[in-house]
């Protein structure tokens, strides 16, 4: 039985040191491309700042006086919509570009020849994901926050990182998937992974209720975790939301789409890479 004990705990570390090494490799991947991502961090701060200002020009815009505690709302509601969705950006956009990235590199057949099981490499780039996405989105909120003055004395934070928590897992099990696009079609899969995202940014509620939505579009949102997860997050910050609120109405639809999608985005991922080695779709670069 020690011996058993033993091995397993032996296996185990072996997967987390693999698991590490991508998240090492792609680091340094990173510091290879850094001024590629000074451009992009630019992008993402300027991107937040001209919407976020969209709520300090309600006034103007709309040509109604509206009271600055409301424009304060309004701001924070685009702020959080922005941070948020750049936070799930980075996620699904570092899980599902990274075959495609392989490609790029050229190591693709060394990545799916190593050693180490697929749970380990989906999972070790995925944590790369997250850490990156809170890294890069904490920078673009000490910025934003320089430009807007805004009251979160009534904010739950604990509540909200348990939101950001569970929907993390709902959007690595969809990057999972996602991630199949650009293994099975080398030409034009990285771009259908866009697609997606652009899909999910129209029903979730980013940057307006999903009540504005046509009636026949409104269905979707609530098939999308985004939605829980950004109502979710919003409610902690803005009303001060404590988890028990928050439980049942959004924090267990998330992990329930997570416990869902990470395991069969696995299995539906292994099943695409058997067929893309089989049919020499692995390697093709277009």
């Amino acid at each position: 039985m020690t011996t058993l004990s033993t091995r397993r705990g032996g296996a185990f570390g072996r997967e987390l040191r693999g698991a590490y090494a991508f998240i090492e490799r792609n680091v340094h991947l990173f510091k290879r491309y850094w001024a590629w991502e000074l451009v992009w961090l630019a992008y993402s701060i300027v991107n937040a700042l001209s919407i976020t200002f969209i709520g300090r020009a309600s006034g103007e815009i709309t040509g109604v006086a509206i009271p600055p505690e409301q424009i304060n709302t309004f701001i924070l509601y685009l702020m959080v919509g922005t941070l948020v969705w750049h936070y799930l950006s980075v996620v699904f956009d570092l899980i599902s570009e990274s075959i495609q990235w392989e490609r790029w590199e050229g190591t693709i057949e060394y990545t799916f020849m190593a050693p180490i099981s697929r749970l380990t490499h989906l999972l070790g780039q995925a944590a790369f994901a997250v850490l990156y996405a809170i890294f890069h989105t904490a920078i673009i909120l000490a910025i934003v926050s320089a430009f807007f003055r805004v009251d979160l004395s009534r904010a739950d934070f604990g509540a909200m990182l348990v939101v950001l928590t569970a929907g993390s897992l709902s959007f690595i099990g969809l990057g999972m998937y996602a991630a199949i696009l650009p293994l099975l079609s080398p030409e034009k899969g990285l771009q259908m992974t866009n697609i997606i995202k652009a899909l999910v940014l129209l029903i979730s509620g980013v940057y307006y209720p999903i009540s504005v939505l046509p009636d026949w579009l409104q269905p979707l949102a609530h098939i999308s975790p985004a939605t829980y997860m950004l109502q979710g997050v919003r409610a902690a910050l803005l009303e001060g939301t404590g988890i028990g609120a928050l439980w049942s109405g959004h924090v267990l639809p998330l992990l329930i789409t997570g416990l869902l999608t990470i395991p069969t985005g696995l299995l539906a991922f292994m099943r695409a890479e058997r067929y893309a080695k089989a049919t020499g779709k692995l390697k093709r670069n277009g």
